[in-house]
């Protein structure tokens, strides 16, 4: 096979005009020849960081899609379903992946459960964390989100990065916010990536210290903004990630949309291109094309360096998407799931009070972090309430492993005036996390999530409608067409409620995320994550 086009060599700076000749999966010749033809060959591009459970898709249908916009591989952190369903869930999205013609590189999940202060589905120790890094597929140790368990020496924490090491590969960070001389130690544990970074000092503080930093631009946190100006100057310690993509983002586009974000801003192509498909080949060690004579073939066809609009893409020599088409088939595959609790009452979500102020979380739109805010109370009845007026909501985080009391928190800026939306991807032990106007409205969607054991959703006095999650209760069993539509609706929806978030869902399943600060809650409580402790609700 042949292909003709304007060849990019990144690594050499160059682009001209060639032929390229692929027998089997590998790339045998590079010629430059003369012709007619003005679209771009270029290796493929990769996702340097992503949860494909966040898109809510098994890995065969996530490829499907990806494809389209030219990324032929992804760093995969399998943390999601292995706090459901430990090493099991691992094995699932491994061989799930193998079904198709994509190139998953997945990692161990260093924090199951993520903390201790909330409640999993399953553990994963060192031992286990060993018997992960011995396998081929494992590529590396993902995220490593206890960072405090980093600073303080904690033994268990300690063995898991000494196993990476022992294996010869790559330790992934997670430290929001870190600085100083609490970086530098995080650091010289063997931590060599941050994906986390939300200003520019944070992250230039990071890559003077010796860390690779990954730009992300997900759902919900987009940092693409404030660390962007970097990439000049630091092109060949960058990478591009989107860490969580929902599937109506997906459909929409990829990598290709931060290259072409970088373009427009006048960065040299050959940098951004450095970032988007050479820095995770070589820093992960991945079985990736680089576009050189002897790789493999992963090669995409983009019809120019400005928007990089896909027209083909190759992998392993094989085509996979052709003119819009992408050619990837559906992969049979069972469910699997750990869901187990019982519907709840009205009165579970009952909160008894007489204190005049309370903590709440405020979400802040594109970003993980939350801060914390004091506000006046509302109560009736002796019930603290949700106060539409001011948009302080009542939250909710309840145990879907086991029968447990909710926890309540309150949370300002989704904006809603009727109803309530609810979800079991609730990151990281994906309980059920709700939010709403009333105890009755967040009742009903809390139930509707148990009674179809996973999914989003959303509940008015009039309406429901909710979009199943049956595998794993975080991912669906649809193809990624069905699911964007659905969710498209579903987000719809809850913006119809009032919520004024750009993407409620995603911002939502975070509000749980007790490491990144500060205010988040946990099926157990509110919790500090500045200070890494419980927090009381009220004042007093």
């Amino acid at each position: 096979m042949k292909l003709k086009g304007n060849i990019v060599d990144i690594q050499q700076k160059r682009i001209f005009k060639g032929e390229i000749t692929i027998e089997g999966n590998k790339i045998v010749s590079i010629e430059e020849k003369q012709h007619d033809v003005n679209h771009y060959i270029l290796p493929g591009f990769i996702d340097a960081h992503i949860h494909i459970e966040s898109s809510m898709l098994v890995p065969s249908e996530f490829a499907k899609i990806a494809v389209k916009h030219g990324t032929v591989a992804t760093v995969s952190d399998p943390h999601e379903i292995a706090n459901v369903l430990g090493v099991k869930g691992v094995e699932f999205m491994i061989e799930n992946g193998k079904q198709v013609p994509f190139k998953f590189n997945f990692g161990a999940p260093s924090c199951v459960p993520a903390t201790n202060f909330e409640s999993a589905g399953a553990t994963i120790d060192s031992e286990g964390i060993k018997s992960l890094l011995k396998k081929p597929d494992i590529k590396y140790l993902a995220e490593m989100m206890n960072y405090p368990g980093v600073l303080f020496d904690d033994a268990e924490v300690l063995k898991k990065i000494e196993w990476a090491k022992y294996f010869n590969k790559p330790v992934d960070g997670h430290a929001p916010g870190v600085r100083g001389a609490d970086i530098s130690k995080y650091i010289s544990a063997g931590i060599s990536t941050d994906h986390e970074c939300f200003t520019f000092d944070e992250a230039l503080e990071k890559l003077q210290k010796g860390m690779k930093i990954l730009i992300r631009e997900g759902s919900a946190a987009k940092n693409f903004e404030a660390l962007i100006d970097l990439l000049p100057e630091y092109f060949e310690r960058i990478m591009f990630c989107s860490d969580d993509k929902h599937p109506d983002d997906l459909i929409v586009g990829h990598i290709n949309q931060l290259c072409a974000r970088a373009v427009s801003k006048g960065i040299d192509v050959f940098k951004v291109l450095q970032a988007a498909c050479v820095n995770p080949v070589k820093h992960y060690s991945l079985d990736v094309g680089l576009l050189q004579v002897g790789d493999v073939a992963d090669v995409i066809i983009v019809e120019d360096l400005k928007d990089f609009k896909t027209l083909q893409t190759y992998i392993d020599g094989e085509l996979v998407f052709d003119t819009g088409k992408s050619l990837i088939k559906s992969a049979e595959f069972e469910n699997i799931n750990n869901f187990n609790c019982d519907p709840k009452s009205v009165s579970d979500f009952k909160f008894e009070s007489s204190s005049k102020q309370i903590r709440v979380i405020e979400a802040l739109e594109g970003q993980l972090v939350t801060n914390e805010l004091i506000a006046e109370a509302t109560i009736k009845n002796g019930n603290l309430v949700s106060n539409t007026g001011n948009d302080i909501l009542k939250m909710t985080v309840v145990n879907r492993y086991q029968n447990q009391k909710p926890a309540v928190a309150f949370i300002k800026n989704f904006g809603l005036n009727e109803g309530a939306i609810a979800s079991s991807v609730g990151h990281d032990s994906h309980n059920i996390i709700a939010v709403g106007v009333s105890d009755e409205a967040i009742c009903k969607a809390v139930n509707l999530v148990i009674e179809n054991k996973g999914g989003i959703c959303a509940v008015s006095d009039s309406k429901e409608k909710i979009i199943p999650l049956p595998v794993a209760g975080i991912m669906s069993d649809k193809n990624a067409e069905t699911i964007g539509h659905q969710y498209a609706e579903l987000d719809n929806m809850a913006k119809s409620l009032g919520c004024t978030l750009n993407a409620p869902y995603m911002t939502l399943s975070f509000m749980a995320l007790l490491v990144i600060p500060s205010l988040k809650l946990s099926d157990k409580g509110l919790f500090n994550g500045k200070d890494f402790k419980f927090s009381s609700l009220e004042l007093e």
